[in-house]
């Protein structure tokens, strides 16, 4: 018998997702973001404002929540179009939207197959984002894996772009750091220290330019609510010393913002006068929080962002 057996719905469903694949844009590489000129985008032009999510974490409800062992993310999708849309009807739109990790809940060099499903679910809902609000996608422990190889980095890397980089916008210099390296090294210590000869090269440019303004996304918190805290299961936070190390450092080199994901919770505090601001997931819950995202607006003098659910994100922002 010849010829392909496999009904045409099977093939038409595996053609939507080779399509889905070869349609993304990876917008991340080379260190930059290349929706946003490094130039032009230097000069302050006035307030705005952009949105900050974390840890949609397609499969993570199912599996890790409702203890369901059959892999599963239609709560995700749901989530992840509501939260696509809210931000589609947004007026003005927002400069961009960060997602700070966890964009996938499956390990890429664990459970390839269940990863790459969800990969494109992730990138069926966010592909539907406005093209006029660019998608910064920020690596996570369950994007590259609690432990760290060369090949679940490079697997993060072609399939969402680069793991760490910076890029200006509005006056602003963001720097978008990969927290896996704060956390464990032992088997990426060369990718750890390229990482961080990189970072010290981007506070020694921050020097020099003076931006207005300095933030910094990631993923895992240096802490989750005091930086003299010495407790908590080391999961949830960068451990103490390292901690201490680079809050100084970022603190010197004039950062006034961090945000990050990770613990599936509103949390957050300061570091003398430097903000670490913890944002709850898109996704499934921990702790009280409903699902949701960060409002963030950059004004002259001060930032300031609340976390809405996805159902009450406001559609019209005032500067």
């Amino acid at each position: 018998m010849s010829g392909d057996s496999r009904s045409p719905s099977v093939q038409e469903k595996e053609m939507h997702i080779i399509m889905t694949l070869r349609s993304w844009k990876i917008l991340a590489k080379n260190r930059l973001f290349a929706p946003f000129d490094s130039e032009s985008e230097k000069v302050w032009n006035g307030p705005f404002y952009f949105i900050q999510g974390a840890d949609i974490q397609f499969g993570l409800i199912q599996r890790y929540i409702e203890k369901n062992p059959v892999p599963g993310w239609d709560q995700e999708v749901q989530l992840a179009q509501l939260c696509v849309k809210a931000i589609n009807d947004m007026v003005p739109k927002p400069k961009f939207f960060v997602i700070c990790g966890d964009l996938c809940d499956a390990i890429p060099t664990e459970e390839p197959e269940v990863f790459k499903k969800q990969e494109v679910a992730f990138k069926q809902a966010f592909g539907k984002l406005d093209p006029a609000v660019p998608l910064v996608c920020v690596c996570g422990n369950h994007d590259i894996g609690d432990h760290p190889t060369l090949e679940s980095v490079r697997s993060y890397k072609s399939s969402f772009g680069d793991d760490y980089f910076s890029f200006w916008c509005g006056g602003v210099f963001f720097l978008v750091i990969n927290s896996q390296y704060f956390f464990d090294t032992k088997a990426v210590q060369s990718l750890a220290d390229d990482h961080n000869s990189w970072l010290e090269e981007q506070l020694q440019e921050i020097a020099r330019s003076k931006p207005k303004r300095v933030i910094v996304f990631q993923h895992i918190p240096w802490f989750l609510k005091n930086a003299e805290e010495r407790d908590l299961n080391r999961y949830f936070a960068i451990d103490y010393e390292i901690r201490q190390v680079m809050l100084e450092k970022l603190l010197r080199a004039g950062v006034s913002h961090v945000f990050c994901g990770h613990y599936h919770r509103n949390a957050g505090g300061f570091y003398k006068n430097m903000e670490v601001v913890v944002t709850s997931a898109i996704g499934g819950q921990l702790g009280s929080d409903e699902p949701g995202v960060r409002l963030v607006k950059i004004g002259e003098e001060k930032v300031e962002h609340t976390y809405y659910s996805l159902q009450s994100l406001p559609r019209t922002v005032k500067s």
